[in-house]
């Protein structure tokens, strides 16, 4: 039945991605847009490619931060299980890459991989925030309008979600009837062991001290997506103010909470070129600069992340390794 239901979510993602690919083919002149995309300046895409390295470098920075309180983490750890998350989210469904990060993460470290995938949940809502900060700024300095405006309107509210289902989950105990959900919980030993330990990766929220660093950290990490943004258009000859720049980093990012294809192929391209629109960017180049951006992206993180994953491997088989017997020579 999971094989079954994990089947039909890719369905519904491959599909969703196909219509927005139909979206955009309708709206833009594709040709126009190959022509865009083929003069690219290859300067701006090292200054790209150079942003896309700064922001995950500093995301990984930014666990190590969160994972303080649970444990030590060596740098180049938590960097390659980083990796390793997004390799995996460009190829499966669903954001699973954030579930293949938490136990990547706990390979490496011997950490709860429960509580790994609480940092990461407190993690998202960060970004979420962030996001939604920075789009709804960019609405109200641009005086964007319709459907863009609409999409940022939504993701306020889901964001308000996110932190209220953070809440519940550290005030759960507390709450009315939570004696009677625990003992029906304990009947599963191994479930309520994972909700344990997940709320405490949830618990480093009451550390103000470093969610005031990861939320700095946070702030740096869009940065430098906003400016690969720019970049990307102007390597097509786009030059975009950084409200429009910050719009569509921030719009882009939402769409892919939108269930679609591994690596989020058509829902990016299709925010980007409709956010371009609404704020007078040509669709044609912002198809173009889109592309390069999302490709850039996925070719960083996926190469990063199978470098990551093999050597995470030769670096266990070494570990797991038998050693040699008395008089003998390996």
């Amino acid at each position: 039945m999971r094989y079954r239901g994990g089947l039909g979510r890719a369905a519904i993602g491959i599909a969703i991605s196909a219509v927005a690919l139909v979206l955009v083919a309708r709206s833009v002149d594709i040709p126009a847009a190959w022509d865009a995309l083929r003069a690219a300046q290859p300067g701006w895409l090292l200054v790209l490619v150079a942003f896309v390295i700064l922001d995950l470098l500093n995301r990984a920075f930014r666990w190590r931060v969160l994972l303080a309180p649970i444990g030590r983490v060596a740098y180049r750890d938590s960097l390659a299980a980083l990796l390793v998350g997004y390799l995996a989210n460009n190829v499966l469904p669903a954001r699973l890459g954030e579930i293949v990060r938490s136990h990547d993460l706990g390979e490496r470290s011997g950490l709860s991989k429960s509580t790994l995938l609480g940092t990461i949940v407190v993690e998202r809502v960060m970004d979420t925030l962030v996001v939604v900060v920075v789009a709804a700024l960019a609405i109200f300095v641009l005086s964007v309008r319709g459907i863009v405006a609409s999409a940022v309107l939504v993701g306020v509210g889901a964001t308000a979600l996110l932190v209220v289902a953070i809440l519940v989950g550290l005030v759960a105990h507390r709450l009315p009837g939570a004696d009677r959900a625990a003992r029906a919980i304990n009947r599963w030993p191994r479930v309520h062991s994972a909700l344990v330990r997940l709320r405490a990766g949830l618990a480093i929220t009451a550390n103000l001290r470093v969610m005031a660093v990861a939320l700095a950290l946070t702030v740096v990490s869009w940065t430098f997506s906003v400016l690969g943004f720019a970049a990307a258009a102007q390597s097509v000859g786009v030059e975009p103010t950084m409200g429009q720049a910050a719009l569509l980093a921030a719009g882009v990012n939402l769409a892919t909470a939108v269930p679609a294809a591994p690596g989020y192929v058509g829902t990016f391209e299709l925010a980007a070129v409709t956010i371009a629109a609404s704020v007078g960017i040509d669709r044609e180049a912002a198809l173009a600069f889109a592309v390069l951006m999302h490709a850039m992206s996925l070719l960083v993180t996926s190469i990063g992340g199978a470098v990551a994953l093999l050597a995470g491997g030769r670096r266990r088989a070494r570990n797991e390794a038998p050693l040699a017997e008395p008089g003998r020579h390996v």
